[in-house]
């Protein structure tokens, strides 16, 4: 049996790789295939092409890092799952692929009413939001949390969530579009800066961050030259919440700065804990499922691609183009 997937044969751009059969593995001991019906594409999916992530798979590999499918095939010890069964996975590689391999323990039920886009949006931005905001920062009601590249997939999950933790929720995007869908998610209040600035524009920002009277929390994904502005804007005892560096630069702090602002910096790194505090993340994830069954929580996934144009997906994100989530959809004609 062979199935399609995106192929990373060797590091380069989107558009260096392509879609094409591999043979379609069985599942052994504890783990499960998945005939995938939507994968999430986010940010790290593109730093993985270039060898520019935490980790570097091993060649060949195809990335994607969340999926929502339907279990097709179960290992004999597996005892938690059964084919047929709707589910959601999370995985370091592998969901760019209409079928997917991956442990017992990485797979989730995909919640009542939840649709496969939705389950394939859900997973990352919104488990990272939830743990940067509720367990990392701890974030208490009335605070004022600031989200930096709030129009992005981390991002609206902050501004979603924080509104929902009761916060007074600030987002900055980078266009009026943007900034519309981070006030639909939960944003009071809206700063829109520009990927490159000038001095002019950065005093403006500067000036309009210090009205805010300080900040509780930030939620940062996106690092280079704004970060320092923001942590300048830290109320005393604040949380400054590393999660990514999407301007594509690892910002230099003053470190005098959070001595100066009694504020810690803290780093978020959800994929990690998800693997050291397994049963914390499930019941971080029974929580969003328990919001969106109220209808207070709706990952907003904004384009969809077809598996065979994985490359514009990922074109999309890299180049910062995308709000909110975008996703890939597969067709699964696997074939002999």
């Amino acid at each position: 049996m062979t199935h399609r997937a995106y192929v990373v044969s060797s590091l380069g751009p989107p558009h260096a790789h392509r879609v094409q059969d591999v043979p379609t593995p069985s599942p052994t001991g504890s783990e499960v295939l998945i005939s995938v019906e939507a994968a999430g594409v986010n940010y790290p999916d593109t730093l993985l092409l270039r060898g520019r992530y935490q980790f570097t798979p091993s060649l060949p590999f195809t990335p994607g890092s969340e999926a929502c499918g339907t279990i097709a095939a179960v290992g004999p010890d597996v005892t938690s799952h059964a084919v047929g069964d709707r589910v959601i996975a999370r995985t370091p590689t592998g969901a760019f692929s209409e079928k997917l391999l991956v442990p017992e323990d990485s797979v989730l039920p995909l919640p009542a009413g939840m649709s496969p886009a939705e389950g394939a949006a859900l997973c990352l931005a919104h488990g990272t939001a939830l743990y940067a905001l509720r367990r990392v920062a701890q974030l208490r009601r009335g605070e004022t949390l600031l989200v930096l590249g709030a129009a992005g997939g981390v991002g609206l999950a902050a501004c979603e969530l924080g509104r929902l933790l009761g916060a007074r929720v600030v987002g900055c995007a980078s266009t009026g579009e943007k900034l519309a869908a981070c006030a639909a998610k939960g944003a009071e209040v809206l700063l829109q800066y520009g990927p490159e600035a000038g001095e002019r524009e950065k005093r403006r920002l500067r000036d309009e961050l210090r009205e805010l009277g300080g900040v509780d929390v930030c939620v940062d994904p996106v690092g280079g030259e704004w970060s320092e502005l923001a942590i300048r804007a830290m109320a005393w005892g604040g949380r400054y919440l590393v999660v990514g560096f999407a301007a594509g630069s690892i910002p230099r702090v003053p470190l005098n700065l959070p001595l100066l602002k009694g504020c810690s910096l803290m780093g978020v790194f959800w994929g990690s804990w998800c693997a050291r505090e397994p049963a914390a993340a499930a019941e971080d994830f029974a929580l969003l499922a328990k919001w969106h069954a109220e209808g207070s929580l709706r990952p907003l996934c904004s384009q969809t691609f077809e598996l065979a144009r994985a490359a514009d997906a990922l074109a999309l994100i890299e180049q910062r183009g995308a709000c909110g989530k975008v996703c890939l959809l597969m067709q699964n004609r696997s074939k002999l």
